[in-house]
């Protein structure tokens, strides 16, 4: 070998190959390269373990004929434009404010103005003035608080829901499931308890996905018009006509006995419905006990939906099941990645942690060719989860923003903070580079502890490191 060759090339100490003197650095980064890494599991980029997002979808052709076929009959009047109320208001909706908040918040406007009354020393006589007061505060209260009222489901107002929501509420569940179905690969479910059931979107998106394995499906709806419309949808709307999906109950109470589970239970877009939040914390409770393996809540993606979930993720998280024969804890199974406080919760403005899934809408007048639902979710599962090396999987919170050289990346970590990162090939290596651009907003990403840091060499940063924060 020539002196210039000498020069110029030496032996690497790890992998004893050689390499340019001015590459030798960073030999480390391109030897990892090399062998596939364990996360992949042998898949292709693109096709990661975290990658969960679907196309856009579309309604099964029996469902879809059934529910064109019962809109069709109905002859709703102005349909397009009542549906689009309906699904304005959905979307709009609030919970309804607790008693003890509106205690507090009249007690405060009381002191307020009776302070204010005082300073200004007018010289009124006691019970007018408290009187006056009272009324003053009445008045406040009516103007500024949330009027729930629940909604009365008739079977007209049954179809016009239909056209408004059973396209995005099908495409939400089954985007939801789909997260099971991707990560939990052993999962064969026998049973599903669908609570809040409507119009079965939750029993036709399992089925689309389980098909196979469901034996059993239990919608339980205490709205027996949503039940009747349901019922008509299995025979694609063909009076007398054989069920698509057999061996589907419908129920507008749940089964009796507190022994009976279901492996899978499903609640979408019903938690929200109810008036208080003893209500709901009792009826999350009472999913949980019915729960073998994985229990679903699905929610609209709005400030009121993700909060639901929060308050149902927590009430899990700490009760302690002394009742029921299944002693095995709750773990978070999606989408968060910890049993941490929520960060976007924490933060001074609000943000909720909601996702976004492409669906085709009926083909009726007035609807566009294609739309997206925006929807948040939580799936709490019995069952423990193995981890893959020294893998941590944070959630991808936003949009996945794809430049040059680079991938922007709004994540949620394993250790419950909410971070942005630049994700590149030179700093975090090829196979993470792909992976980042081959993600959507709701993926999860791969992060990769290093096992040893060398704070000299950039390409051993773990992908948690500050410095590729933007």
């Amino acid at each position: 070998m020539s002196y210039v060759h000498n020069r110029l090339y030496d032996v690497c100490s790890r992998c004893r190959a050689g390499f340019p003197l001015r590459v030798t650095r960073w030999c480390a980064s391109t030897a990892s390269d090399v062998a596939l890494p364990d996360f992949l599991k042998g898949a292709p980029h693109r096709k990661h373990p975290g990658v969960t997002h679907l196309k856009t979808l579309c309604l099964p052709e029996g469902l879809q004929r059934g529910a064109l076929s019962l809109i069709h009959k109905s002859e709703v009047k102005d349909l397009t434009e009542r549906a689009g109320r309906l699904t304005n208001f959905l979307w709009s909706r609030k919970r309804a404010a607790e008693a003890s908040q509106l205690r507090e918040r009249a007690i405060a406007l009381e002191k307020k103005w009776m302070w204010n009354e005082k300073e200004q020393q007018r010289d009124t006589d006691k019970h007018s003035f408290e009187a006056q007061i009272r009324k003053k505060v009445l008045t406040e209260m009516r103007r500024t608080t949330y009027h729930w009222t629940p909604l009365r489901y008739d079977e007209e107002l049954g179809v016009v829901y239909m056209a408004a929501r059973l396209a995005g509420g099908y495409a939400a569940v089954l985007r939801a499931l789909n997260e099971i179905k991707k990560r939990d690969l052993a999962f064969t479910p026998y049973s599903l308890l669908d609570f809040g059931s409507g119009l079965g979107t939750a029993l036709w998106a399992s089925h689309t996905l389980w098909g196979v394995s469901l034996k059993e499906y239990v919608c339980v709806d205490s709205c027996g018009a949503m039940n009747t419309l349901a019922e008509q949808l299995l025979t694609g709307g063909i009076e007398a006509g054989e069920p698509l999906i057999k061996h589907v109950y419908f129920r507008q109470f749940f089964p009796v006995s507190p022994k009976v589970q279901a492996d899978l239970v499903v609640a979408a877009f019903s938690l929200s419905e109810m008036a208080t939040q003893h209500d709901r914390q009792e009826t999350v409770l009472t999913l949980w006990r019915k729960t073998s393996s994985y229990l679903v809540l699905v929610e609209n993606g709005t400030k009121e939906g993700h909060q639901i979930l929060m308050e149902a993720r927590d009430v899990l998280l700490k009760s302690e099941e002394k009742v029921t024969p299944d002693s095995r804890r709750s773990r978070t199974f999606a989408p968060c990645t910890h049993e941490m406080p929520c960060p976007k919760l924490l933060s001074q403005k609000v943000v909720p942690c909601n996702f976004i899934q492409s669906y085709y809408p009926l083909p009726l007048r007035g609807n566009p060719e294609r739309e997206q639902e925006k929807f948040s979710y939580l799936i709490m599962s019995r069952v423990k989860q193995k981890s893959v090396g020294q893998v941590d999987w944070a959630r991808l919170t936003g949009p996945v923003h794809r430049r040059s050289r680079h991938v922007q990346c709004q994540v949620c970590c394993s250790n419950g903070e909410l971070r942005q990162f630049a994700v590149t090939k030179r700093r975090h290596g090829r196979h993470m580079y792909r992976c980042a651009r081959s993600c959507d907003w709701g993926d999860q990403l791969p992060v990769i502890q290093a096992e040893e840091n060398n704070p000299t060499d950039e390409t051993h940063d773990s992908y948690a490191g500050t410095d590729t924060m933007v």
